[in-house]
């Protein structure tokens, strides 16, 4: 698949995506099928830096059964460097998800728009990235000696803890019927 322009996931009201959620070297297809459902049901973009350990072709998605995949027009970019190229969101707006920070995602004002970034199921981040970004490494708590939480279920939490924080603060509505909107 190649780069695709940022495209509305769905509606007029989500035009600007609630938040990009960007999945460094993705392994399990299962994971990132997740994280695609989340993402359209919440407004928010998906990218997956390359290299990734599955197949995204349209033929692979229909066959895994993936019918929201459409509206969610993820991108694929060649490497981090190619996804900061792009511009999506400015490097100061990225929130680097890791074990290896004491920083609790809660207490930093993710807005939106931000970036929410995810290292591959087996080892996180590279060591690279997690350097070149000190002050934007965050992580959601455990308990003592537990390794880590399923990427999937990182990226939800981390995805409504973000949003809460916009309710919070008056930037989201959630109507009468549970549905998200913009001020």
């Amino acid at each position: 698949m190649s780069e695709r322009a940022e495209q509305p996931v769905a509606g007029a009201e989500r035009a600007a995506a609630l938040l990009q959620v960007v999945l460094h070297e993705p392994e399990i297809p299962n994971n990132t099928g997740n994280i695609g459902r989340t993402c359209v049901a919440t407004g928010c973009g998906l990218h997956l830096i390359r290299p990734l350990a599955f197949d995204t072709s349209e033929k692979a998605c229909r066959r895994a059964g993936l019918d929201y995949w459409p509206r969610l027009q993820p991108r694929e970019h060649e490497n981090f460097e190619a996804f900061l190229a792009a511009g999506v969101v400015p490097p100061r707006r990225l929130w680097f998800f890791t074990t290896k920070s004491a920083r609790y995602a809660g207490a930093v004002e993710i807005a939106p728009g931000d970036g929410l970034v995810f290292g591959k199921e087996t080892r996180g981040l590279p060591d690279s990235i997690l350097q070149a970004y000190p002050e934007q490494l965050v992580t959601l708590p455990m308990m003592p000696g537990e390794r880590s939480l399923n990427l999937a279920t990182a990226v939800c939490a981390a995805v409504y803890l973000a949003m809460d924080g916009f309710v919070r603060r008056g930037e989201v509505v959630v109507d009468e019927q549970g549905r998200i909107g913009r001020r």
